[in-house]
């Protein structure tokens, strides 16, 4: 008789289901195909972490200026940038996402390099608006690039884990910088602005040489341009004029990225100067604040993700409102102990820290689906404007309110937080399930 076949199934091997699953448990997305994509996005934000805090003392120690002066043209250079949304829209139709994001990297080496050698304070401005043009430049067509490399449906995920890969990144330089600093003194920081302007020429050479494998707008039609991340028709600002969803949209992100500057600009200031807290604590909620966007946002965004984008958003505006609320805590409780404000901050951090995962990857994931599948570059214009323009206005804004009256930062921040929460359900689709399929 001849031998019985043996039965054998055709599935996916165990091991590689077994790191699907894996994957899946850690809110990882796919990433076949998309590795220079990834690496690109892992050396930009290496490169910038190494200036992200010495941007201000290297700028001191190369100059000789007074802080005063120096804030003073980073301030002219950034508010000079504030059309290169407008203009990366133009050129996103025109050319598409990646030639768009690869022309930024070269525009912002270029103005790192240029830091090298200014010695005034037009020099400052004029180099740093060549930086904040690229980088608005780069985020105007940088989310056009995640539809090209995710697969559908998990373009949250994707924006999510991007977050991550760049907490960890700006990290990571920032920890090589501090170090680079302690040992070798502020010279080191020549050498530190050269490599950051390195990484971006690599980080362009990544982006130019990857080769994505869908197309969001014509996801059947093989060897298109726009397969390859190429140019697509040209759209209007009539067209985003025209469109309340998106300006809504627009509009929510403002009092998000206005939320997101209080790091930056508010809590060093807030925390030592009103509260005369520790001067540790600062550096302490920020190493909080980076350390669990890194970790926990892939993981929390697979679980939100089960949801529309809109409940995600409301969600993240109402646990801010919260975060700060808990921040003007400590004003109201006069001669409390140190130990009790820190205990209070820390978990007003933590709040924050929530919001922004929740918020930050479902706001820029509506900020592609909301847009027409083709010629949106007017629309990523307008989404990145609200970021240049909220990045310029909160510094003025934000320490403004302080001066006067140490709570209106915060109730305006969180005033913003509660208007917010109607206009993200207002930004849910027609059929209003909440789950996803």
């Amino acid at each position: 008789m001849p031998a019985r076949r043996r039965s054998v199934r055709r599935g996916a091997p165990p091991g590689r289901g077994r790191r699907r699953g894996l994957r899946a448990r850690a809110g990882l997305p796919a990433l076949t195909g998309a590795g220079r994509f990834v690496a690109a996005h892992a050396v930009d934000s290496l490169g910038t972490g190494l200036v992200f805090a010495f941007t201000i003392v290297y700028l001191a120690h190369a100059t000789h200026l007074s802080l005063a002066e120096i804030g003073a043209a980073l301030t002219l250079g950034n508010l000079l940038a504030l059309p290169a949304p407008a203009l990366g829209g133009l050129l996103l139709d025109r050319f598409g996402p990646k030639a768009v994001v690869a022309l930024a990297s070269l525009v912002s080496a270029a103005g790192f390099a240029a830091f090298l050698v200014v010695r005034s304070a037009w020099q400052i401005s004029l180099a740093y608006l060549v930086v904040q043009a690229g980088i608005n430049l780069y985020w105007t067509a940088a989310r056009n690039l995640v539809p090209l490399a995710c697969v559908p449906g998990e373009e949250r995920l994707w924006f999510g884990f991007i977050s991550s890969l760049r907490n960890l990144g700006i990290g990571a330089g920032a920890a090589v910088s501090a170090v680079a600093l302690a040992l070798f003194g502020p010279d080191s920081l020549y050498v530190l602005i050269a490599a950051n302007a390195g990484t971006f020429l690599c980080a362009a050479l990544l982006f130019l040489t990857w080769k994505p494998a869908r197309s969001p707008a014509a996801p059947h039609a093989s060897g298109s341009s726009e397969d390859r991340g190429g140019p697509a028709p040209r759209g209007s600002r009539q067209a985003v004029l025209r469109d309340g969803r998106y300006l809504l949209l627009v509009a929510a992100n403002l009092a998000f990225v206005l939320a997101q500057m209080v790091p930056p600009v508010l809590l060093a200031v807030y925390v030592t100067g009103t509260l005369h807290a520790g001067a540790w604590i600062p550096g302490t909620l920020l190493v909080i604040n980076t350390a669990a966007v890194a970790v926990l946002t892939p993981a929390i965004t697979r679980r939100s993700a089960r949801h529309r984008p809109h409940r995600a958003i409301a969600g993240g505006f109402l646990v801010g409102a919260g975060s700060f609320a808990l921040f003007a805590a400590p004003l109201a409780w006069q001669g409390a102990p140190g130990w009790a404000v820190a205990a209070v901050l820390v978990a007003a951090m933590l709040l924050f820290t929530l919001s922004e995962i929740l918020s930050s990857p479902a706001l820029n994931e509506l900020s592609v689906v909301l847009a027409p599948a083709a010629a949106n570059g007017r629309h990523q214009a307008a989404f990145q404007l609200s970021w240049s323009i909220g990045g310029a206005a909160a510094p003025v804004v934000l320490t403004t309110l302080l001066s006067r009256q140490p709570v209106l930062p915060w109730l305006l921040l969180a005033s913003l937080s509660v208007l917010a929460v109607p206009a993200a359900h207002a930004l849910a689709p027609p059929d209003r399930e909440e789950a996803l399929p």
